[in-house]
């Protein structure tokens, strides 16, 4: 390291603090061998600092040993504040401004921070955005609920005798609200102090491209964020705007059981959200105007899920036409042609699950010059930029995949981007998909249709899941693995599966694809017998082999 005469900024990761005290301990090491302007938190393991000398680093480091704790990497900054842009003119307010709580922005809020940004959060809502407050969480408790409810009522083992009783919902509500609410505080609330960035209540509305007005107070920033998320979207079906229906949002509200459910819509909010209700008791109906579900994955996957599901007892309609939908006191009635009849479903309760649609509305963002799709999504380029270069966009408001971690990752390059000066293009080609069904269907790369129309020379491997020895020994042998390849280098373009715990199965799928694996390096591993990520390899074998006549573990 070579001697500077100014200051440099220095972030370092520091292990074993785990109170108030380490840090202190850590603080006064530094403080020890000159350095200035000392933060140490054990939170988030680091510490930051000033060295006029760099050659002190090592002694920094060695003197942290000595107090007991492990420095790890140091990321060295030029300037105490060390990656906020410079300043271009004007009279800012903060550094980025962040429209929207949600995953994209708390990761960007963090990532800004660690750079000493000065960063402001507005939210006109709930803090946390739809992840953990009306998504993921909350749906995921309550799919295991009905999961619960469903293998007690009816497993797959002769000599278990096990029954259900009937369902409380409201209790069941009750305590998904306290999860929901928990978690909302300790991975939201709780880090804007922890950070230390502004957190302001109210909708945000641009007046210019660098202004926004919150309550009546106007906001200038270098760089704006715009992470305001998604909410469902409601199709133009007569008579629909007149019927006391639900969305997701409002179907994990219900404190009583309907008896009978329609669903309008056979995506994965609206499968997933359906075998919840068939789980816990009521009966119910996917309808749809595609000819199969999960339409845009492989047809092995589409066939399998309408296996399940129709085996286990819900009611899946496909090549519908919606005529209209009217309600007679509680009972709703969706008018519809299929196959060329007329015919009426009628139930209870009406769940609309069709998609979602930008929160973009109350933004004004013509006055900011930025472009928006035909849907009202944010246009952004692969740096996340919008039209207005000083404004970027991520998450669900760009249209991109639906999932939170996909947000957050888009929140760190934004920050990276906008505050770093750095140039990182978006990756997203080996972004895995889970439905949370049972059985969970998985995803990750290309389908064999997608990897044909991007010009592949295409091999597959198709593995019923009763080839699989841990579904066989679970009595739960419905489902699919299949593995898409490239001909020509055998390299795995994608992975898809319908069995039990398919979620946790995938990440093999992801690493598979993201770093180029072939056939023949999946063949080449060991994977534990008895496992469902089994699958993998025996799909794999499966291009050249009957696994069917293979011994248990053969290679």
């Amino acid at each position: 390291m070579t001697e500077s005469s100014s200051k440099k900024h220095i972030r370092l990761v520091v292990d074993g603090m785990t109170c108030d005290d380490c840090e202190r301990h850590v603080s006064h090491a530094l403080k020890s061998v000159g350095a200035d302007n000392i933060s140490a938190s054990f939170r988030r393991n680091e510490a930051t600092f000033e060295l006029t000398d760099l050659n002190q680093l090592d002694a920094a480091k060695q003197a942290i040993t000595d107090t007991g704790y492990k420095p790890g990497d140091a990321t060295v900054f030029s300037d105490p504040q060390p990656s906020v842009l410079p300043d271009t003119g004007g009279n800012f307010d903060y550094d980025l401004l962040i429209i929207g709580s949600g995953g994209s922005a708390f990761s960007a809020a963090i990532q800004a921070v660690s750079y000493g940004a000065k960063v402001a959060m507005v939210e006109r809502g709930t803090v946390g955005g739809t992840c953990v407050n009306i998504g993921c969480v909350p749906s995921k408790n309550m799919l295991r609920a009905g999961e619960i409810n469903h293998l007690a009522a009816q497993n797959p083992f002769q000599g278990l005798n096990t029954s259900a009783e009937p369902v409380d919902l409201g209790k069941l509500i009750d305590r998904k609200d306290e999860l929901v609410g928990a978690l909302r505080q300790q991975k939201y609330i709780d880090l804007i102090d922890e950070y230390g960035f502004e957190f302001i209540q109210g909708e945000a509305r641009f007046v210019d491209e660098a202004t926004v007005e919150v309550n009546g107070r106007k906001i200038k920033a270098r760089n704006f964020l715009i992470s305001t998320g998604a909410s469902p979207a409601v199709p133009n079906i007569p008579g629909l705007k007149d019927v006391d229906y639900l969305v997701s949002t409002t179907a994990l509200e219900l404190k009583e059981l309907p008896k009978r459910l329609a669903v309008i819509g056979s995506g994965y909010i609206a499968m997933e959200l359906g075998q919840m209700f068939h789980n816990l008791g009521a009966e119910v109906t996917l309808m749809q105007r595609g000819a199969r579900v999960l339409k845009s994955y492989d047809p092995e996957i589409s066939e399998a899920v309408t296996t399940a599901l129709t085996d286990q007892g819900i009611n899946i309609i496909t090549g519908a036409t919606f005529h209209r939908v009217e309600q007679d006191g509680d009972l709703k009635r969706v008018y519809l042609t299929v196959n060329g009849q007329e015919e009426v479903v009628e139930a209870e309760a009406l769940l609309v699950a069709t998609g979602r649609q930008p929160n973009t509305e109350a933004l004004n963002l013509s006055a900011a010059n930025v472009r928006v799709g035909d849907s009202g999504e944010v246009l952004v380029n692969d740096y996340l930029r919008t039209s207005n270069h000083q404004i970027y966009a991520a998450g669900d408001v760009t249209m991109g995949p639906q999932f939170v971690y996909v947000a957050a990752y888009e929140g760190g390059v934004v920050a990276k981007n906008a505050l770093a000066g750095s140039e990182e293009r978006v990756d997203l080609t080996a972004v895995p998909g889970v439905t949370f069904t049972h059985p969970a269907v998985a995803t990750v790369g290309l389908t064999e249709d997608q990897a044909q129309s991007s010009g592949y020379a295409v091999l597959t491997s198709v593995l019923p899941l009763d080839a699989v020895p841990r579904a066989l020994v679970n009595r739960e042998t419905t489902g699919v693995f299949k593995l898409v390849a490239d001909a020509k280098t055998r390299k795995i373009l994608g992975v898809h599966v319908v069995a039990e715990n398919a979620g946790d199965v995938i990440y093999s799928g992801v690493l598979a694809v993201k770093f180029g694996l072939t056939i023949e390096d999946l063949r080449s591993t060991l994977a534990p017998y008895l496992t469902m990520t089994e699958g993998i390899k025996l799909a794999a074998l499966t291009f050249d082999k009957d696994v069917s006549k293979l011994s248990c573990c053969a290679g």
